[in-house]
């Protein structure tokens, strides 16, 4: 599949600022143009960038209701009341309810998990989750990465005197739910310093407050850090501040020792004895613990993350990894299907939007077939089936177009509705979807400009090979963890050739390996891959020049690691006659 992409150059920051990282750190200026990209100017901010230290972590009490959270949680204890922990059935929402779980269970054992069933409860709080709380007389109910629109359900439990700590970190409606306590960095009330936490983040914060009011020493908490990890890179949330921080000792965990369901995982998914990183947790590790939820019950995420053997762990592991091989299959077939009726709409290409409604498609995947229909038609895209005798939909979408607020304009047509500016969900009555379609595409040809469904690539600076020393990559790795608002940094290298080695890799033949050397240094080469982007071969086979765009990364081969460039995009030039 060949796009088109438009090659964006961020803007250059101050020279003056440039200049003085150079000085002060002895570096290359491209990497202090990255650096001042980042909001780093100076030798300390540097420090502070590159050496992430916990004891910078935010006090968990600058957060709205933090006191509440924790003295009803030290009630519950005291009192020998029955703790509900509860959470979504992503991998945000799992991770979060075993890391709650895990650490709560070492001083208190009165507690249960709860994960809601995607196709009979729906996201969210539901009022079954709170029938079986009532029934197992369970009076304190734990929500992390959802709860902060539940405002009937939350009315519903407290008629039962049943109470509720919400930790969530999606946006808030007009009216905050009447829990106990009610911790969303995103409230407007609320005067914590970092908004973009993931919802296991939230929930690591009301652990570090109920340990420095317990007195318990915070070192024991840190071994979670594995799981606040894997739902940051999951959810992706910006890595930057606090995220930086969690994610980086987060993954230092994970690497030395991780809790036994995530080292099953890890060897599922054959990531032993080498160092795993964020592409990792978002491409091999998130998508399996994603699987249970999507394809049977989230509960079996939480069962395989605080497995107490490594016999538990290797079952649920498993069982999840033939989930994710069964998503694998749907999400194609569906893909498929969605591209196929496209096909045979060609009203499609007069709109900026794309909806597809299937009643048999499979609903724990939509979300997937939405993001893929996007590499296909870049455009935003609202994939929806039939669950419970309403239509419900994923929806995601493109740089530059507010989706969340999009769907806000629609909100009187749907049942209910959340998620942020990229992606969202929603539930609506059958007979509203084609009022639905025509007021949302509606917004969409407004809003949309042409040129923003063309894919682009942002683009941090020009490089030239003989840059790409030892040095300049042992401080480029230091940029690590990569991320939303920290990604891996794009270059663009012009007038570069094939040295002869190259060839078309891949079971279909889609994928070249190069060996890559620039105009001016026709005696050193680069290796470098090109996923996807075969049909270029031809041209550079042909000993042709290329401009390339590309992050500089590390192989991994029989134990020996190289520098490696990752091609994002090719742009062939003139054909030497």
């Amino acid at each position: 599949m060949t796009v088109e992409r438009k090659w964006i150059m961020r803007n250059k920051r101050s020279q003056t600022d440039i200049q003085r990282l150079v000085n002060e750190l002895s570096i290359d200026p491209v990497l202090a143009n990255l650096l001042t990209q980042r909001g780093v100017y100076t030798f300390e901010d540097a420090r502070a960038f590159f050496r992430p230290k916990l004891e910078n972590l935010h006090n968990p009490f600058l957060m709205k209701d933090m006191t509440r959270a924790v003295a009803r949680i030290d009630e519950a204890i005291k009192k020998q009341e029955n703790i509900m922990v509860y959470g979504d059935y992503d991998v945000d929402g799992t991770t979060a309810v075993s890391m709650v779980s895990l650490f709560l269970k070492k001083y208190y054992k009165k507690i249960t998990c709860y994960i809601p069933d995607r196709y009979n409860e729906g996201y969210g709080i539901s009022y079954r989750s709170i029938d079986y709380a009532f029934e197992k007389e369970i009076s304190l109910i734990i929500a992390l990465d959802c709860g902060i629109k539940a405002n009937d359900k939350i009315s519903y439990a407290k008629a039962k005197d049943i109470d509720f700590i919400i930790c969530d970190h999606h946006l808030p409606g007009d009216e905050i739910p009447e829990a106990v306590a009610v911790l969303d960095p995103k409230r407007n009330d609320c005067n914590y310093p970092f908004s973009e936490l993931s919802g296991c983040g939230v929930g690591f914060k009301m652990l570090q407050a109920f340990c420095m009011v317990n007195n318990i020493p915070l070192h024991e908490l840190y071994p979670h850090l594995d799981l606040v990890a894997v739902s940051i890179a999951s959810d992706i949330v910006p890595i930057i501040g606090e995220n930086r921080i969690l994610a980086f000792f987060g993954l230092k965990q994970l690497n030395e020792n991780p809790c036994r369901g995530l080292k099953s995982i890890i060897k599922i998914a054959s990531l032993e004895n080498q160092k795993i990183n964020i592409d990792d947790l978002v491409f091999k590790i998130g998508p399996r613990i994603n699987a249970a939820g999507r394809m049977e019950s989230g509960k079996a995420a939480v069962d395989l993350l605080t497995s107490d053997s490594d016999e538990t762990a290797k079952y649920f592991g498993e069982a999840i990894n033939t989930n994710n091989n069964d998503r694998k299959n749907v999400d194609k077939q569906i893909t498929n299907e969605a591209l196929t009726m496209l096909e045979l709409n060609s009203n499609h290409l007069l709109d900026k939007a794309t909806i597809l409604y299937n009643p048999q498609w499979h609903k724990g995947v939509i979300g997937i077939v939405a993001s893929r229909l996007i590499e296909y038609h870049h455009k935003p895209t609202i994939v929806m089936t039939n669950s419970n005798g309403f239509i419900t939909g994923s929806a995601r979408s493109i740089p530059g177009f507010d989706l969340y607020q999009a769907i806000e304009a629609c909100a009187d047509l749907l049942e209910n509705f959340g998620g942020h500016i990229y992606a969202a969900g929603l539930t609506m009555k059958e007979s509203n979807l084609e009022q639905f379609k025509q007021r949302f595409n509606e917004i969409a040809n407004e809003l949309i400009a042409t040129d923003m469904m063309t894919p682009q690539i942002e683009v941090d600076d020009y490089l030239d090979f003989k840059q790409i020393t030892p040095k300049f990559f042992r401080i480029l790795k230091q940029f690590q963890p990569f991320g939303p608002k920290n990604m891996s940094p794009v270059f663009i290298t012009e007038n570069v050739y094939d040295n002869g080695n190259g060839r078309i890799v891949g079971q279909d033949g889609e994928h070249m390996r190069m060996e890559l050397i620039q105009e001016n240094e026709p005696y050193r080469y680069i290796p470098a891959i090109a996923f996807g982007q075969a049909e270029h071969f031809e041209h550079i086979n042909g000993g042709n020049p290329v401009d390339v765009c590309y992050s500089v990364s590390e192989n991994n081969f029989r134990g020996i690691a190289n520098i490696q460039l990752q091609i994002k995009d090719i742009k062939d030039k003139e054909i030497i006659p």
